[in-house]
């Protein structure tokens, strides 16, 4: 077993090629079962992916089985970044870059190695929509579904990662039975209705439960990304899991220029909890698309609504976000049935109310990426 102090000893040995002016620093070092985590504060960014890989050597020596790095800038950087900004403010520049936080900066991890692929990378065009929400159970992974099926409707180009590596649920949301093919040592998506569809529920049997750690969710959502062949994409939808864990932090290592969509129902401590994902959206520079409210009234027989979960919690969220209510959306269920050769238990058809607002949130969604 390694010890904190042991996993210390060996990042700083590592380190020491690449410290030569004393700015190299860690933080947060965590061992737990020989898993390995820590932030490298100072180190230049050249130097990043060759010290990144010289810590993983030398804490698997160290008896480390995985090793989660996070690289940050240094306090003096990011004051050198911030004198910059005021320098250009002061000299009457047009554009005037906001200050990074203290001791804030691009933070790598997961997503070291990855800048150049087709589309992670600055030019690839690809819009990125992480769908959050602060808690289970209010329909997350309904939405995603839903707003990634209307997109596609639209005449976009789309895909979905289940981020939601614990509670995956999208193959079987949208009825997806078959299993991805391998093609040139490339995994190939499964595509339904138009989306391209990656999930770790394709590579577990008989719903059989993930047993990980953190460090190990981040490498499958980096798999997502380096194995898969997913073409060429207008939307890449991540169902995110709830709350602020690993994989939301990975999430914003690997797509740093992610929007988000947070979604919660009317009740009150709903939206209470769904603010504490908007901030962690906010603290890492995140762009908010807007908040869809769902489960937000129950249409009865008579056509009367009924506000089962109570009313204005969607609206209280994106004020205290400073967002958008994109939608509000019915409580119900799609009416499919499972003799129908496109059934999906999830999937509301498009000529139905509920599929036009959908179709009315993707044109919003579109309009607010491609302005």
């Amino acid at each position: 077993m390694i010890t904190r102090e042991e996993a210390l000893k060996a990042a700083e040995s590592a380190a020491a090629a690449y410290n030569a002016e004393g700015t190299i620093t860690f933080r947060d070092v965590v061992v737990k079962d020989r898993n390995v985590s820590l932030t490298v504060i100072g180190a230049a960014a050249s130097a990043e992916r060759a010290l990144e890989a010289a810590l993983r050597e030398a804490l698997a020596a160290a008896g480390a089985e995985t090793v989660h790095c996070r690289f940050r800038a240094g306090e003096a950087a990011a004051a050198g970044a911030q004198g910059a900004a005021r320098a250009a403010g002061a000299a009457g520049g047009a554009e005037q870059a906001a200050p990074p936080q203290k001791g804030q900066g691009p933070v790598r991890g997961h997503g070291a190695g990855l800048e150049a692929h087709p589309l992670l990378s600055a030019g690839s065009g690809v819009q990125f929509i992480a769908v959050a929400s602060g808690k289970g159970g209010v329909g997350k992974s309904t939405v995603t579904v839903n707003l990634a099926v209307a997109l596609a409707r639209k005449g976009k180009r789309v895909g979905i990662i289940d981020a939601d590596i614990y509670g995956f649920s999208v193959p079987d949301m949208m009825g997806i039975e078959d299993r991805p093919q391998i093609v040139n040592e490339r995994v190939i998506p499964i595509e339904k209705f138009g989306v391209r569809v990656m999930s770790m529920g394709f590579f577990v049997e008989d719903n059989a439960p993930i047993v990980w750690r953190g460090p190990m969710l981040g490498k499958m959502l980096r798999n997502f990304f380096a194995e898969i062949e997913w073409g060429e994409l207008d939307y890449m939808l991540l169902d995110l899991p709830p709350g602020t864990g690993d994989v939301a932090l990975d999430v914003h290592q690997l797509i740093p220029h992610s929007k988000e969509i947070i979604v919660t129902t009317p009740h009150a401590t709903a939206a209470f909890v769904a603010a504490r994902a908007g901030a962690m959206a906010i603290k890492t520079e995140h762009e908010i698309l807007g908040i869809i409210e769902n489960m937000s009234y129950y249409v009865s027989k008579s056509g009367e609504q009924e506000y089962v979960f109570g009313r204005g919690g969607g609206a209280r969220l994106a004020e205290s976000l400073n967002s958008e209510l994109l939608a509000q959306i019915p409580l119900g269920a799609p009416d499919n049935h499972i003799s129908e050769p496109d059934f999906a238990p999830s999937v509301y058809k498009e000529d139905t109310d509920t599929g036009k607002l959908y179709l009315e949130i993707a044109e919003s969604v579109i309009g607010k990426c491609e302005a």
